[in-house]
């Protein structure tokens, strides 16, 4: 009987044994099986950031091409524009030259010929419009070194000083970006002689 009793408390502790034996088996499995998903999760997001990268990328690409083929498209022209403005420029140098030539002054020849600039001068203009080609309108205007150049400045009491009051050469845009800026003269307060001469005195006195 006792024989049995023993031969049954080996057993249980076999049993309980072989019981701990399979359940640390089980958790070492389990930690494995979480080590490889935690492993695969980490790579899947690693895979997924990169797709995001490559896909954000690609899309500011897109962005940059569209941009570029906006501003070719809109301003392929611009080199030509610019220098297409100076048949302008030549236009209306003749027609001052034949204006101030004392031969040809009020003659039917010169009337004709004016007239026939002013026309072409019309239809030069009329081109450009159509291709957002814009003159800007600069006189009477607070001088604006993103529009204008100025060139000269002119005694003027009745314009507050860094007024445009002559316009030189004549400033275009093309759409919202400047082609060439106005040439212009700005007005400046009347220099008053007495306060210039007592300058010039106390100069003097302190040399």
């Amino acid at each position: 009987m006792e024989k049995e009793q023993n031969q049954n408390q080996e057993n249980n502790i076999s049993d309980e044994n072989d019981k701990k034996d399979e359940t640390s088996e089980t958790i070492a499995s389990v930690e494995e099986k979480e080590d490889k998903d935690e492993v695969l999760e980490n790579k899947i997001f690693e895979l997924e950031d990169k797709l995001t990268r490559t896909f954000a990328e690609m899309e500011n690409q897109r962005r940059r091409y569209e941009k570029e083929k906006d501003e070719a498209f809109d301003y392929g022209g611009f080199t030509f524009a610019k220098e297409a403005l100076s048949l302008l420029d030549n236009l209306e140098r003749s027609k001052q030259t034949l204006q101030n030539d004392e031969e040809l002054k009020n003659s039917e020849s010169l009337k004709k010929t004016l007239e026939h600039f002013d026309i072409i001068n019309k239809d030069l203009m009329s081109v450009f419009l159509k291709n957002n080609i814009k003159p800007i309108d600069c006189l009477n205007k607070k001088l604006d070194p993103n529009f204008h150049q100025a060139m000269i400045e002119l005694e003027d009491e009745n314009k507050e000083p860094g007024t445009i009051i002559q316009e030189i050469q004549k400033g275009f845009t093309i759409k919202d970006r400047l082609l060439r800026p106005s040439l212009v003269g700005v007005s400046k307060k009347t220099e008053n002689k007495n306060d210039k001469n007592e300058e010039i005195k106390d100069n003097l006195k302190d040399n």
